[in-house]
């Protein structure tokens, strides 16, 4: 379609400010960003929808404006809300580059622009999905109502003969065809209608994190069993998805760190690679209707983060239990509505760092959470209407409801286990994080009151930094292990931690590598066993004179001696902390 047929569409509230001469320009695609510099999600030919967050002073224009004219797209449009007005140095800075620019009136929302760019770029590029997006736009504008991005799975069934899923970036089933039912069917469940199994999302969801941490553009494809998938990266774009803490532009998108654990990602059931051109825009077309809804449901969260933050803000500043109570009356309606009585409380602590520091892991962490403390086995919205996130910092902190109480507050309570939380999503977080990303997370025990929320927060916090002491891309810790030595660990110095294990264990290790004796093993087995000669000897499969030498050697090696309790304990540690 024409930049002119936009611009002739009254509806869309587009007003021009430059570019007469440009008016004849192909519009190819639709894009909505509050980046500084978004050149990574644009092939040419593109509307940029943007609101100006990015725009800190005037001097912010010309580079955006020259990364866009660069990319080849074909117009920016700014909407109004923001700034009042479209900055003249943004205008000018379009004027250099000959690049149309458009105001788009305030009571206009973007993803009405968005809707009719791909309804009319579809419907030109391909009749048979005209169709399908105008119910689609039907679908998407009517609400929940409507049936969110299941609905336009089912049209991608009866319309193309497609079987698709919406995924998040951890692997649950956000969306599916409404013959697939509840996931959970069993990885051997593959005929048409069968639901999608956990081990299959989550794999699919680890194939295409691993992907775009290669660079590698999709869509990617790939083959499990005798099925081929080919997965579409569903990228958000509205501002509150791509801006910091307090409204502040993100960094620079070229960092794929910052979205990368964020986007939500559509499974076809097909191979692409054999696709005209014309069939991946249309698919592409579907997944910017999916981000819109995407996009809703973000925005929906905003106020489960104030009342989170709010909360937080008090426990931090020592306010007094009863205002905290207050604000906690308030939240309780609005993540758990009906329930009758005070619910108790648990706290979830989670942390993403990347090596270098030069990404901000606050607001990925905040996402993530979100993510990771939705049911596994739970599909739609509703789900994550109980969960409220606040980061401060690095820092993502979860409150979490809990309705089921049992008797009086003796521990008793159901609530989050840490372990679970990370054992159906470890293996698409892997991958997302790479080889330069850490995500750790700490839970506390369940609290009856406003009084108790600032100790769970600091439990929280504790066993965050146990797990962080432990190896691994993805770690956990409970309230649970805090009651044990290793609560000490995460707060010895580095360099302290290397000596220490250095001069217990690096004896056993040369010896190791170059007799291939198998101390350190036998140590820990030996540790294990509570020093019996017995069940440590049955559980190596040695006489136990054999396991006497060796251990016999080991305390030649280090000048300890295992049958003191202190000796078995700094061996311990080391162990732990290596």
């Amino acid at each position: 379609m024409r930049l002119r047929a936009l611009l002739d569409t009254d509806a869309l509230g587009l007003k021009l400010l430059g570019g007469e001469d440009e008016l004849d320009r192909t519009v190819r695609g639709v894009m909505t960003t509050d980046l500084r510099d978004p050149s990574r999600y644009l092939s040419g030919g593109e509307l940029v929808l943007t609101g100006l967050a990015w725009r800190r002073d005037a001097a912010d224009s010309e580079p955006f404006v020259r990364i866009l004219a660069q990319a080849g797209v074909a117009a920016v449009a700014a909407g109004t809300a923001e700034l009042g007005d479209v900055p003249e140095d943004l205008v000018a800075a379009c004027a250099r580059h000959r690049l149309p620019v458009f105001a788009v009136h305030e009571s206009v929302a973007f993803a009405t622009i968005t809707e009719h760019v791909v309804r009319q770029v579809s419907g030109e590029r391909a009749g048979d999905l005209a169709a399908v997006v105008d119910r689609h736009r039907r679908m998407m504008t009517s609400g929940p109502a409507g049936g969110g991005p299941d609905v336009v799975l089912d049209l991608l069934g009866s319309d193309l003969d497609l079987r698709a899923w919406v995924l998040s970036p951890a692997g649950r089933l956000i969306a599916g065809p409404k013959a697939a039912g509840p996931q959970g069917a069993g990885a051997g469940a593959s005929p048409a209608g069968a639901a999608l199994p956990a081990d299959v999302c989550a794999r699919l969801a680890a194939e295409r994190l691993a992907a775009t941490r290669t660079g590698r553009r999709g869509p990617h494809r790939v083959t499990l069993g005798q099925t081929t998938y080919s997965l579409f990266p569903v990228r958000g774009g509205g501002r509150e998805a791509q801006t910091g803490q307090a409204g502040q532009p993100a960094r620079d998108a070229r960092d794929v760190r910052e979205s990368v654990l964020s986007d939500w990602l559509l499974a076809v059931e097909a191979d692409a690679a054999d696709w005209a051109e014309e069939r991946l825009d249309l698919l592409h077309g579907v997944t910017q209707l999916i981000a819109v809804e995407r996009d809703r449901r973000n925005a929906a969260r905003t106020v489960r983060r104030r009342l989170a933050q709010e909360v937080l803000e008090l426990v931090q500043t020592g306010a007094a239990p009863a205002e905290i109570a207050a604000r906690l009356r308030v939240a309780a309606p609005v993540l758990l509505p009906g329930l009758g009585t005070a619910p108790h409380w648990q706290v979830v602590v989670a942390r993403v760092d990347w090596d270098g520091g030069e990404v901000d892991g606050g607001p990925v962490a905040q996402s993530l959470l979100e993510e990771i403390l939705v049911d596994p086995a739970s599909t739609g919205p509703e789900h994550s209407d109980r969960i409220a996130v606040a980061h401060t910092g690095d820092e993502a902190i979860a409150l979490v409801p809990l309705p089921a109480v049992t008797g009086e507050h003796d521990g008793a309570v159901t609530g989050v286990l840490a372990d679970a939380l990370l054992e159906s999503v470890r293996e698409p977080l892997t991958a997302g994080l790479g080889d330069d990303g850490r995500i750790t997370l700490g839970v506390s025990a369940a609290v009856h009151s406003a009084e108790g929320l600032r100790g769970a927060l600091e439990e929280a916090r504790h066993a965050r930094r146990v797990a962080a002491a432990r190896p691994g891309r993805v770690c956990a810790a409970g309230h649970q292990e805090l009651a044990s030595h290793v609560l000490l660990l995460p707060f010895v110095p580095d360099d302290v931690r290397r000596a220490f294990t250095a001069r217990l264990l690096d004896p056993l290790r040369d010896y190791d590598r170059r007799h291939r004796a198998e101390l350190i093993p036998t140590l820990e087995a030996f540790l294990d066993c509570d020093g019996s000669w017995t069940r440590c000897a049955a559980r190596l499969h040695l006489h136990v004179n054999t396991l006497r030498y060796r251990v016999g050697r080991i305390e030649q090696l280090t000048s300890r001696d295992l049958s003191r309790l202190e000796d078995k304990l700094d061996f311990f540690l080391a162990l732990r902390m290596s």
